[in-house]
């Protein structure tokens, strides 16, 4: 393992970024701390076939600030990390893998803990878990949270109720049109409540296969119908009210803003904006943005409770509270002036600075 600090992630502000290889068992991780001011970095990790290093780097970088917002908005005593292992895990994942890449969290002694992401799921924390004591996410038979999606979905479709009363002045999407851009592991939960509170549907995946999943998961007697475009260029083109990013980042780019015609961007994506400035953009067609990692924080919240002892009634309250943040954000973001990712980051850093301050008095078995 090298310990390896990119100047990219100097202007990110990031504590650590370590990058781990492990030639006998394939492995290439990149692990980034970004920071610690509120507690041990809790973050995802990421198995994806990225194109290069650094395309590998620039995600791990993004992903992790955005935790540790997540975390400071969410109310958690956490800081943000992520973790991003390159290549696809359809091929080259394998316990040997997982077990090496264990042994580096474990190395980092506790400044980081891992759970799942994009490419990982509960079962493969588990084999994590034998070589790192800093792993949640596991599945329920290993005392774990087990899937964190259902309740990254619940925190999303709180945030869009918020939303939706920002906007409409009543929680309910009832009769709006929704478009989800993404129905894998978050979007198929979400689709779910969207169709239990009268929403219209439309949706896409670049996998056949998540839709065909998605259609059967909700085939049992709700008569709902639920609209499949071929893409998400067709689906923003859609006559919608509401549109929902649960894929990867990057979803609101200066062409999908100018053409959208949804009053309200409320998605599971991490990392939504393409740019700076896209808020802006968002702000002048009169849209608006619900802050990705305010209202996808539900997942967080579960793996983050499952480091008490996991309840899932416990995590689920706390993740209800995302309607009420959601609300604050929008809110202070109007009475200010401010873009509603501004302010958003404003309060999260805020309390990154506030509680940080305190924890710099020292106090024994803490």
């Amino acid at each position: 393992m090298t310990d390896r600090i990119s100047v990219s992630a100097f202007g990110h502000g990031h504590e650590q970024v370590v990058f781990c290889q492990d030639a006998d068992s394939g492995l290439k991780a990149i692990i980034a701390i970004y920071s610690t001011a509120l507690g041990p970095a809790l973050g995802g990790t990421r198995f994806y076939p990225y194109a290069s290093e650094q395309d590998a780097l620039a995600d791990v970088l993004n992903l992790s600030q955005g935790m540790a917002y997540k975390a400071a908005l969410a109310g958690l005593d956490l800081g943000g990390g992520k973790a991003v292992i390159i290549g696809d895990p359809k091929t080259i994942k394998t316990e040997a893998l997982l077990r090496a890449y264990g042994r580096m969290v474990q190395s980092l002694n506790g400044r980081y803990y891992t759970a799942c992401d994009v490419g990982t799921f509960s079962p493969d924390m588990d084999i994590i878990a034998k070589e790192s004591a800093y792993v949640t996410g596991r599945t329920v038979e290993h005392g774990g949270a087990g899937d964190s999606s259902v309740l990254t979905a619940f925190g999303v479709f709180q945030g869009m109720r918020a939303a939706a009363t920002h906007v409409w002045g009543a929680s309910s999407l009832e009769g709006k049109t929704v478009g989800v851009a993404g129905v894998g592991k978050v979007g198929k939960h979400l689709v779910g409540h969207l169709i239990e509170d009268g929403a219209n549907l439309v949706v896409t995946d670049v996998d056949a296969a998540a839709v065909t999943a998605l259609q059967a998961f909700h085939s049992n007697g709700t008569g709902a119908t639920i609209k499949v475009v071929d893409n998400t260029d067709a689906l923003v083109r859609e006559r919608l009210d509401v549109y929902a990013p649960c894929a990867l980042g990057g979803a609101l780019s200066d062409e999908v803003v100018d053409i959208l015609s949804a009053k309200i961007v409320c998605g599971a994506a991490n990392n939504q904006l393409a740019h700076e400035g896209i808020e802006k953009r968002l702000e002048e067609r009169g849209i608006t943005y619900a802050p990705d990692y305010c209202v996808n924080s539900g997942g967080l919240i579960q793996v983050a409770d499952e480091l008490e002892g996991f309840s899932f009634d416990r995590a689920k309250v706390r993740a209800a509270k995302i309607y009420d943040t959601t609300l604050d954000v929008l809110e202070r973001a109007k009475a200010e002036g401010l873009p509603p990712s501004i302010a958003a980051d404003r309060i999260a850093e805020q309390r990154m600075r506030d509680v940080g301050r305190l924890r710099s008095m020292w106090l024994p078995n803490r």
